[in-house]
């Protein structure tokens, strides 16, 4: 026996887990990248807005004089080392105005490079710090005198990565409690989702055990198929059980007769080759009829299809060698795609014992007939022989053998069996060869 490899529940769950995992930090960095964007663009618009504030403080003189105000709006600008640095430089005059949070510290606030009415964007790292800094280039006009100015603003990016650390934190954590929570749910699901197999197996082990003849209980669609099937492979090994069961116990009671014929022959030594010779014919008739029940197979949904053409032609090869002095001509009619769901010994069997009987009676014609009508499969043996003198009496299953009628062996009582077996009809009538005609009619399996 193969062990067992992994279960489908311990699949599912890593593949699930996968899945989620997955998704879960593909999510994450989505949403975490999405609101850095978010945060940096609302750092940038508040570095613009500072700009403005300054242009609205900012007085040039006439001389061309930059003059800003001791106290600005924005309360930073007024704090040394406050995070927040701004500075305004005239590219012509070389004057420059940086903000009280500058003192001590060389942030990099750009001087030129801008042209008027452009807005630059930029992070600057150094060598300590690194820094979201936004420049704005203008051309001021002051006693019909234009003078162009650039306006930088540099925001130390500690609080932004401050804000985006805090974000990312909690959005872990959060995610990570959803996939908990998903996972949890996908495992009781799958419990839930499973529980018919468990079910079933259950029930296999209660057979196992002689608990229960069968599967019992009514399980989903996506199975029902299985225990269906299984269902039919337990019928059919408990069928071919009894078969075998039924075989010994008639072959034990038919061979009596026979051992009694010869143990009172023992008595009359005169008598007693012919007496040994015909139980000896009998005790071979009566094995072959026994063992040919306990061979059939009966209706099976698992027979692979069998072409009927080959086998027809090959009993036909067989049986033109046995009987080749009597120049017999059998005919066969059959479709060539004809194929049917029935273990292939069993087709043997029957085809093999109809068309032999019909052999052995004709007088020189035999006609087989195959075909389908209605879902079932119809086979037709007809001779121009004698004919049967009781046909009820040839096909009688369970008849002791020497109650039959003399002449016919035990063929067709192993076709009777064989047909029975497979829930068919076996029909004897007179043919229009004007001898006997076999019919058999086998149901779909």
């Amino acid at each position: 026996m193969a062990a067992p490899g992994y279960s489908i529940r311990a699949r599912l769950l890593l593949g699930a887990a996968l899945v989620l995992v997955a998704f879960l930090v593909g999510a994450g960095l989505a949403v975490q990248r999405a609101h850095a964007d978010s945060v940096r663009a609302a750092h940038f618009a508040r570095l613009q807005i500072t700009i403005y504030l300054l242009l609205a403080r900012a007085e040039l003189e006439a001389d061309g004089t930059l003059v800003m105000p001791a106290e600005l709006a924005e309360p930073r600008l007024s704090l040394p080392s406050s995070g927040l640095y701004a500075g305004i430089v005239s590219p012509l005059t070389g004057q420059a105005w940086r903000s009280a949070s500058t003192v001590g510290l060389a942030p990099p606030l750009r001087g030129e490079g801008v042209d008027p009415g452009q807005w630059r964007q930029e992070t600057i790292e150094t060598a300590q710090r690194s820094y979201h800094v936004v420049s704005y280039g203008v051309n001021w006009t002051a006693a019909s005198r234009a003078t162009p100015l650039v306006l930088s603003v540099a925001e130390d990016r500690a609080t932004f990565d401050r804000e985006l650390a805090v974000f990312a934190r909690t959005l872990w954590a959060w995610l990570g409690g959803a996939g908990v929570l998903l996972l949890g749910a996908q495992i009781l699901l799958l419990q839930w989702g499973l529980k018919p197999l468990s079910h079933v197996a259950r029930e296999i082990r209660r057979i196992e055990g002689g608990e229960q003849a069968r599967i019992e209980g009514r399980y989903p669609t996506e199975i029902s198929g299985l225990t269906e099937g299984l269902n039919t492979l337990i019928q059919q090994e408990r069928s071919r059980q009894g078969r075998y069961q039924e075989a010994l116990s008639f072959l034990a009671h038919s061979l009596k007769t026979p051992l009694a014929v010869l143990r009172n022959a023992l008595h009359e030594p005169a008598q007693l080759p012919a007496a040994v010779r015909e139980q000896v014919a009998r005790l071979d008739d009566i094995v072959q009829h026994q063992l040919g029940r306990a061979r059939a197979s009966g209706a099976t949904k698992f027979a692979p299809p069998v072409l009927l053409v080959p086998v027809l032609d090959r009993v036909r090869d067989a049986l033109a060698k046995v009987h080749a002095g009597k120049g017999l001509a059998i005919a066969i009619a059959c479709e060539p795609a004809l194929s049917w769901r029935i273990e292939e010994g069993d087709l043997f069997e029957i085809l093999g014992n109809t068309m032999d009987n019909a052999a052995k009676w004709a007088r020189a014609r035999v006609a087989v007939r195959a075909w389908r009508e209605a879902g079932k499969l119809h086979l037709q043996v007809d001779d121009d022989g004698p004919g049967f003198a009781d046909p009820e009496a040839a096909i009688r299953i369970h008849v002791r053998h020497d109650e039959r009628v003399p002449g016919h062996g035990v063929g067709l009582a192993i076709v009777a069996d064989l047909v029975a077996s497979h829930h068919g009809e076996l029909a004897i009538a007179r043919g229009e060869l004007g001898g006997a005609r076999l019919r058999i009619v086998l149901p779909p399996p």
